[in-house]
């Protein structure tokens, strides 16, 4: 008898997944694919959209051809900042244009003057300027730059509805993708942004994220969702299987701190110091706060190993001493080693003095002990007046850490720690949105 399969892809900047998930959300297969990069029509890089295309549909007509699996479902969960444009007959008009494309700044900036200035405007759609990373700043720079092809626009759709579409031929916009950092949400009053319709541009009212759209593929019907943002579906899980507010730190190349429970909103000064929102897959925003964690550390890493002559792995070596932590935090509380002591600076120092050290491992301490004051005053921003989070859910590299999670730990006393591991945390929240149940999942918790 076949085995009834969830089919995810889960798209990311450098690896696409096709994950099946059977009726107890257990991975039963996994396989990875990498493309090629390609140039777009100003030779910029950009992901090979028809090749994704082709290896979407390709992979569902496998499925449904399977002898081992019978599939139910399909959804797609991929990074965002990233929108495709249809002309009125449901045609892509360009390739699918990459978020770190430069643009002239000055797009941006008019729109800031027309709708109250850099921080309003900023504030209100929970959108740090981070320009084409603002999504909506895309439209209006192909406005500036092509405006034929802007002309011949119908629809305009964010990434993942794209995908739904290619099999669909459905057009949606749901919230978790609109709320990330777009620049196209208007928080206070929770609908589209009025510059939105101002510019014309055509995006869809959103509808609930757990959407569905019933295919006939060769006589085999399926059920397909319209995709979510990959942020707010490595939330999901959490939403579904913790007891109590929460706190998730996902850590890695950039340290995303998320908490779903602060309803205060954003203030500009918070912006400044790298805060944004998400949507939750309850269409709550998500109040966030990001920091370089991994990208520093690795920085660091590689002097401290010229410096005292070790591999750059050495540090995993390290065992973590509570004493010789508290040790540095005394004889250093005036001043930083590695990092610059302006308020809210996340620069390393040009010349680092590790001379100061007797050796790696207390040098490797003083560094985590930095790296956490950081990554404390990040998490700080997204912690309300009101706190009652009453759990610490810490993901990814530096779970495995275990300096990093004794000083994190120290730092909330009142709350419980723990370490999490869940196999594609992200994938597996796009199915649970479509799936509908409320399975008993297990978080993979281990308590600091």
């Amino acid at each position: 008898m076949k085995e009834k399969v969830v089919a995810i892809f889960d798209i990311g900047k450098t690896n696409k997944k096709i994950i099946l998930f059977n009726e107890d959300f257990k991975v039963v297969s996994e396989t990875e694919q990498k493309f090629a990069l390609i140039k777009d029509d100003d030779g910029f890089e950009c992901d090979d959209i028809e090749l994704i295309e082709r290896w979407i549909k390709e992979t569902i007509t496998g499925l449904v051809h399977s002898e081992k699996y019978d599939l139910k479902s399909v959804n797609f969960t991929t990074y965002g900042a990233t929108l495709v444009y249809l002309d009125e007959k449901g045609k892509r008009l360009t390739p699918v244009y990459n978020y770190l494309k430069p643009i002239d700044d000055r797009i941006p900036e008019n729109l800031y003057k027309r709708h109250g200035g850099r921080d309003e405007f900023c504030r209100r759609t929970a959108s740090p300027a981070l320009g084409m990373l603002n999504s909506g700043i895309q439209p209006l720079w192909l406005k500036a730059e092509k405006p034929d092809v802007f002309s011949k626009i119908k629809y305009i759709l964010h990434f993942p509805q794209y995908l739904s579409y290619i099999l669909t031929g459905k057009i949606y916009s749901e919230h978790t993708s609109i709320g990330c950092h777009t620049a196209l949400w208007d928080f206070d009053n929770m609908a589209y942004h009025p510059w939105v319709k101002m510019n014309g541009l055509n995006l869809p009212e959103p509808v609930p994220v757990n959407t569905l759209n019933e295919i006939n593929i060769e006589g085999k019907k399926i059920q397909v969702g319209i995709g979510i943002h990959d942020s707010s579906s490595s939330l999901a899980p959490y939403f579904a299987g913790s007891n109590g507010k929460f706190l998730l730190l996902s850590t890695g190349t950039w340290c995303i701190n998320m908490n779903p429970f602060n309803s205060e909103k954003l203030t500009a000064e918070q912006l400044d110091k790298d805060c944004l929102c998400y949507m939750s897959i309850t269409r709550q925003p998500v109040k966030s706060s990001r920091l370089f964690l991994g990208h520093l550390h690795e920085i660091a890493i590689e002097q401290l190993a010229e410096h005292f002559n070790k591999p750059e792995d050495y540090y995993k070596k390290v065992k973590a001493d509570k004493q010789l932590s508290a040790q540095l935090k005394t004889k250093f509380a005036e001043k930083k080693v590695f990092f610059q002591t302006t308020p809210y600076s996340r620069d390393l120092k040009d010349y680092i003095d590790l001379y100061v050290f007797n050796n790696f491992e207390e040098a490797y301490h003083q560094l985590m002990n930095e790296l956490c004051d950081l990554t404390i005053e990040s998490v700080n921003l997204v912690l309300p007046a009101d706190d009652d989070i009453a759990n610490i859910y810490i993901t990814g590299g530096f779970s495995k850490n275990e300096i990093f999670l004794n000083l994190i730990k120290e730092a909330y006393p009142s709350k419980l720690v723990y370490t999490s591991e869940i196999a594609n945390a992200t994938a597996l929240g796009a199915a649970l949105v479509i799936e509908g149940s409320q399975p008993s999942l297990n978080l993979g918790l281990a308590r600091c």
